[in-house]
């Protein structure tokens, strides 16, 4: 992802708005997309400011909560498959995809069985 303009630009850009001219001709002065020019007009109006707005994050896991639970799950029953977690997650009220499942078993170096049939 690129990084934000600069806000010095930014409130050149968002001045010259202001002082009436249109939005195609201040984009094509200052050599920025049209839509980048609305935006940072819009902003400065709602806010006040053209500080561009907080970039990336980190999500939390939806099955952080239910940790305990998998890993009881795993436990007692080794050859569950992701699919069968999934399904019992999903009878307890929480909907998740079979790749968020993956992605929470490896991210806490839990094992799994990968099809039905028991060893």
């Amino acid at each position: 992802m690129a990084r934000p303009l600069s806000n010095d630009l930014r409130e050149r850009v968002v001045a010259a708005v202001s002082r009436g001219e249109s939005c195609r001709a201040v984009a094509s002065r200052f050599g920025v997309a049209v839509s980048s020019v609305v935006k940072w007009a819009q902003r400065y109006r709602v806010t006040g400011s053209v500080a561009p707005g907080k970039m990336g994050g980190h999500r939390k896991r939806v099955l952080e909560p239910h940790r305990a639970f998998i890993k009881e799950r795993i436990s007692r029953t080794p050859h569950l498959t992701l699919h069968g977690l999934k399904d019992e997650l999903a009878a307890r009220g929480i909907k998740v995809s079979h790749n968020a499942v993956w992605l929470f078993l490896r991210s806490e170096g839990l094992r799994f069985k990968k099809n039905d049939v028991c060893p």
